[in-house]
């Protein structure tokens, strides 16, 4: 948990017409307050009310974030039962399949399988990452690969609620002052990400205050 971050992280312009590309959410002109966890949030571990927040905004094609995935994986194991881990929506409009692939997810989490394709997402990044033509077929693929009801998942995917939910991440992260991915906000604070070991770094802190 050393390694040394060295990708640069992509900063947010306005979303740009992506023709072949499927979904990208779009940036509203004005937003409500956000806050960093509502009842839309996926929460991967919930440690209860008085644990420390992990929130992660992310982009499933973002480089950096495939390499931090392996990092959050080991300190939910870690810290289970003491903090508390969220993820969020975050795709860049520099990232072709960024949009395809969180509606994709977000699909697949109306079957109760968020987590499960989350992982898939990560796990074979660099095998669709930083292409230039859509990989819905092959996202497709992954949610029959895990079983889900593909005729609920079409419609889910084609359902522009979906789409929505992914841009209320965005939103929100936009408004929280995220600039670009991954953005990680430990106990209400975001990280200034250098290192690996900033993360468990700040969930130490965060742990001895409470």
């Amino acid at each position: 948990m050393a390694v040394v971050i060295v990708a640069v992280l992509m900063v947010v312009r306005p979303w740009e017409s992506q023709g072949a590309t499927g979904a990208q959410p779009r940036a509203a002109e004005t937003a409500p307050p956000a806050v960093l966890v509502d009842e839309t949030t996926h929460v991967l571990d919930d440690a209860g009310p008085d644990a420390p927040v992990v929130v992660e905004f992310l982009d499933f094609e973002c480089e950096v974030c495939g390499a931090v995935f392996p990092t959050m994986e080991e300190l939910r194991e870690e810290y289970a039962g003491q903090v508390t881990f969220a993820v969020r929506y975050f795709p860049l409009p520099g990232h072709f399949n960024s949009g395809n692939a969180a509606v994709a997810v977000e699909a697949a989490a109306r079957q109760g399988q968020f987590e499960a394709m989350y992982r898939r997402m990560f796990e074979t990044q660099a095998e669709w990452g930083e292409g230039r033509t859509s990989e819905a077929a092959r996202f497709r693929s992954y949610a029959d690969d895990l079983g889900l009801d593909m005729a609920a998942f079409d419609a889910a995917v084609a359902d522009p609620a979906t789409l929505a939910r992914v841009e209320h991440d965005f939103r929100a992260g936009m408004n929280l002052g995220v600039t670009g991915t991954p953005g990680i906000f430990v106990d209400g604070e975001q990280l200034q990400l250098s290192r690996l070991t900033d993360i468990e770094a700040a969930i130490q802190v965060a742990l001895e205050d409470g």
